[in-house]
């Protein structure tokens, strides 16, 4: 009986000790997650500094009309805060903003080498929104891709002021009327006259007779 006793008390004490060391390798890992967590938020925090350089002012008072464009920018002025669940609610609201940004385009900047960098845009940040949303961060892409929409967003301005600059430049004198001469000339004459075919107008030909005599 004494022998029972004891062997049932070692077996409680071995099953206190197994949970004990069970919890304690529990909590050390869970310590751990939460250090590799911190450290991929800090990164992520210091790293997400998006380019805020306003656009000349011409350019500012073309794109008025442009709201998507000010909606979007003005997302990416608001930096969240305290933790990555933060981060990853600004970047699902970045990402529809960027969406909506080929609607609306003022005539001025809807052009195909600003088309293209918006469609560039809208990839980089649909990207890093996806990153974010990892259950394991990569944040080391995450601010990496944080770097490339800036780039893109330089870029984009910077054509954007291009096309701007471009359309106050005066027409020179007379080119104007010289290029509507030349497209209503085009379109004068008919696709049937042959390059060597002289066209006679109708007006000297109501007045020439085959019948009448011809001067040698």
């Amino acid at each position: 009986m004494k022998y029972k006793l004891l062997y049932i008390l070692g077996l409680l004490l071995l099953t206190v000790s197994c949970k004990e060391e069970a919890n304690q390798k529990r909590l050390a890992e869970q310590a751990k997650d939460a250090k590799k967590k911190k450290v991929i938020f800090e990164n992520i925090q210091k790293g997400w500094d998006f380019y805020d350089e306003p656009i000349n002012e011409a350019t500012e008072e073309s794109v008025k009309t442009w709201t998507e464009l000010r909606a979007f920018m003005q997302e990416l002025r608001q930096k969240p805060k305290r933790t990555i669940s933060a981060y990853q609610h600004k970047s699902k609201a970045i990402s529809k903003k960027v969406m909506a940004l080929k609607n609306n385009v003022p005539e001025l900047f809807n052009k195909p080498q600003v088309q293209s960098r918006i469609s560039v845009l809208i990839t980089k940040v649909r990207l890093l929104d996806m990153f974010i949303h990892l259950d394991n961060i990569p944040d080391k892409k995450v601010v990496q891709l944080v770097g490339e929409i800036n780039k893109e967003l330089a870029t984009l301005q910077r054509q954007m002021d291009i096309l701007t600059e471009k359309s106050k430049i005066p027409v020179e004198e007379g080119e104007d009327e010289m290029r509507r001469m030349l497209l209503d000339s085009a379109r004068a004459i008919p696709n049937s006259v042959m390059p060597n075919q002289s066209v006679i107008p109708a007006s000297t030909r109501a007045i020439i007779n085959p019948n009448d005599a011809r001067v040698e």
